[in-house]
């Protein structure tokens, strides 16, 4: 690949830019790479870690480029904000607010609609889409224990729980690393970065509209208008039968000090143009209250040892291979080979373009299961393109962010849906549920991103196309 590559460079292919010697081998590493996260079981953060060392030892990428990316702002976002969340995981205070408001349904479709609620406002308190699935899982058992004699609503929330937490992963810039990944690349393009509060104001509606949507299309394919019309009365007595976290009575203090805590981290951040503190800083001054020892509620030691150091390294390569394909020229010329032919169709370029990149973003995780891999790979490429046929690079690059949302047709596709997939004694779906499920939700949810993209987000604010 790399002699093919090189010869490609010197010749040039179909009138092609030819492509450094540098950009060749990049590209070489970073095919090897995606190949390795495609067809091999070996763990994606020790390819993408061995494929930049391999580029710093080729001498395409510096080793301070590499070192860098550890040191990241990005990083550092998420070291803080998973600090917090260990918070929140120890004094059960999601588990309780979800258990309170579950208990106010009185049929199906209003316990699917609040538990999609709850499972949305999570987005902005867990970072990781794994990580919101594991914190509901407690409300989820003690939800499939009290309505075991409802086998089709206990169905409809297994697939409902997964789902919702992967839809709605893109109201929030910290809902998926696949988010600070595609802006930390805007950026090293000399493009406009997201902050918490852009993001939120283009990904928040989608994410609401999405997930309600997937409530409904579950309750449709899933259970019957008996279902449907059947009362319900959950107390959080029934609920509390079934998980050893308290939901009853007073707060204790430690869900006090966390509610607190997490309200002011969440309005901080939001008031960023404001006052101008980075949300990184204000996520470590969070994540150092939660874990101090008058106002805090876990150890610094325990709340560490539960971050997920492989995410942040994975991450941090990822960026840096991100950044050599655009630094090496390589990601333009991939861009140009790949889908410069759509410069070809005039004023339709613009148009085609977006919906392609939305329907391979949307296809995509049936090649590569990593959210964040799905970004490493694509928005280089697409950033690259996007100006070059009249398209905002930063519009292109959210659409193709939240088009990758979707990742619900195997349970191998997310981490939330194999979960929610392996669940002893629990009735749970079977892959052709997934598939059912998935036969609806694909296209509606390319319908919606399109939607978005050329109508809703350009009246807010976030045009997608540019004067080429």
């Amino acid at each position: 690949m790399i002699i093919w590559w090189v010869s490609i460079s010197v010749e040039g292919v179909g009138g092609a830019d030819a492509l450094s010697t540098e950009g060749a081998v990049t590209l070489s590493v970073f095919a090897m790479a995606v190949w390795f996260w495609i067809f091999t079981n070996i763990d994606d953060t020790y390819v993408a870690l061995g494929a930049a060392i391999l580029l710093v030892f080729m001498g395409v990428l510096p080793e301070k480029a590499l070192f860098d990316t550890l040191g990241d702002d990005t990083v550092w976002l998420l070291l803080g904000a998973f600090v917090i969340a260990a918070g929140i995981t120890s004094s059960g205070l999601a588990t309780r607010a979800a258990a309170f408001i579950v208990t106010g349904a009185q049929n199906a479709r209003q316990l699917m609609h609040l538990s999609s609620a709850a499972l949305v406002a999570t987005a902005f308190a867990v970072p990781s889409t794994s990580g919101r699935a594991a914190l509901a899982m407690p409300v989820f058992v003690a939800l499939a224990s009290v309505l075991r004699n409802r086998p089709s609503l206990v169905l409809s929330l297994a697939l409902l729980f997964p789902s919702v937490i992967l839809l709605s992963a893109v109201g929030s810039y910290l809902g998926a690393g696949a988010h600070l990944i595609t802006s930390q690349i805007l950026a090293a393009s000399d493009f406009p970065s997201f902050s918490f509060t852009n993001w939120m104001l283009y990904g928040l509606p989608l994410a609401v509209v999405s997930s309600v949507i997937c409530v409904e299309l579950i309750l449709m394919l899933f259970t019957s208008k008996k279902d449907r019309a059947m009362q319900l009365s959950i107390s959080a007595n029934d609920l509390q039968s079934h998980t050893t976290i308290p939901i009853k009575g007073k707060l204790t203090p430690a869900q006090v000090k966390v509610s607190w805590l997490v309200g002011i981290v969440i309005v901080m951040w939001c008031m960023e143009p404001v006052h101008g503190i980075h949300p990184a800083v204000i996520a470590l001054a969070g994540g150092l209250i939660m874990s101090s020892n008058s106002l805090g509620v876990v150890s610094l030691g325990k709340a560490l040892k539960s971050v997920p150091w492989s995410l942040l390294i994975f991450m941090a390569a990822t960026l840096a291979m991100g950044s050599a394909l655009v630094t090496s020229g390589s990601a333009a010329w991939a861009a140009g080979s790949m889908l410069g032919s759509i410069k070809s169709t005039g004023t339709t370029a613009a148009v085609l373009f977006t919906v392609t990149i939305v329907l391979i973003s949307t296809v995509a995780h049936l090649v590569i299961q990593s959210r964040s891999a799905r970004s490493a790979v694509l928005i280089p490429i697409v950033v690259s393109l996007a100006p070059e046929v009249g398209v905002s690079a930063v519009a292109a690059a959210f659409a193709s962010t939240a088009a990758a949302g979707f990742c619900h047709t195997l349970s191998s596709s997310a981490k939330p849906m194999a979960l929610y997939a392996k669940l002893e004694d629990m009735p749970t779906y079977s892959a052709k549920d997934l598939l059912r499920l998935s036969a609806w939700l694909a296209p509606i949810s390319v319908i919606l991103v399109l939607l978005f993209t050329f109508f809703i987000w350009p009246m807010i604010g976030m045009p997608l196309f540019v004067q080429p």
